[in-house]
């Protein structure tokens, strides 16, 4: 048996890079949750129609080639990481996402060979039939923040995990779907399923960073929960 794989369960949920290592030695599916703010930004964007593609942060020769392939780029003009930036983006539009977190996390995961999904709050019931329908086991990777890094993703990259309400509330909200289908969860996802409390994220800390840096808005759009039928699958280094 694999301890850490939690292999025996349909459903499994683990934190960070080392989750996608572990999860993606058995899991056909992962599921990147990283409420804020990739992946209520990357829902938001294709849900209008357009396309993310994920760059790990500071990766320049990333962001090189997404200029090539006719991608915008995320903070090089009216669009950013923030979810708030993204409500008007034009239909068809390819944007470049540079995330210190869940970019940087589906290009670890699809290195796995399993198939990657960006879930969120917004988009938990959308995502969890289509992570049923690509088979599984499907793990659940909550992105978490790293110490010494802000939400905007300013500071050393290099700290180590901090696990956090947001992702632990998404991935819950995932979970808690899948179960509806009658899955089996591991311990880790059960208890995620019952902790699910979109209103604790704009109290949490990445919430009260955001609200108190007059950001309130972004927080408003990650927690609002299945509004959207949007389920970003990565196809050849593209979320749509």
């Amino acid at each position: 048996m694999g301890i850490w794989e939690q292999t025996g369960y349909d459903v499994r949920l683990d934190w960070g890079g080392e989750g996608v290592a572990a999860l993606g030695r058995e899991c056909a599916v992962l599921v990147v949750v990283d409420v804020l703010s990739f992946g209520t930004t990357t829902d938001l964007v294709v849900a209008r129609g357009g396309r993310v593609l994920p760059v790990r942060r500071r990766d320049e020769r990333g962001v090189t080639l997404a200029r090539a392939a006719g991608a915008v780029v995320a903070g090089e003009g009216e669009f950013t990481l923030r979810p708030s930036s993204v409500t008007e983006i034009p239909p068809g539009t390819l944007l470049a996402l540079p995330s210190p977190n869940g970019a940087t996390l589906c290009d670890a995961a699809a290195a796995t060979g399993a198939r990657v999904l960006a879930g969120c709050l917004r988009n938990a019931s959308a995502v969890a039939a289509r992570a049923r329908e690509l088979g599984g086991p499907i793990g659940l990777i909550a992105a978490g923040e790293r110490w010494g890094v802000n939400i905007f993703g300013d500071g050393d990259t290099s700290g180590s995990l901090r696990p956090c309400v947001e992702d632990l509330a998404g991935a819950g909200a995932i979970a808690a779907a899948l179960a509806g289908y009658g899955l089996s969860l591991s311990p880790e996802a059960v208890l995620a399923a019952r902790s699910v409390d979109a209103a604790a994220v704009a109290s949490c800390v990445s919430g009260r960073e955001l609200i108190e840096s007059g950001h309130g808005g972004d927080v408003e759009l990650a927690t609002q929960t299945d509004v959207s039928a949007t389920a970003p699958v990565l196809n050849e280094g593209v979320l749509a």
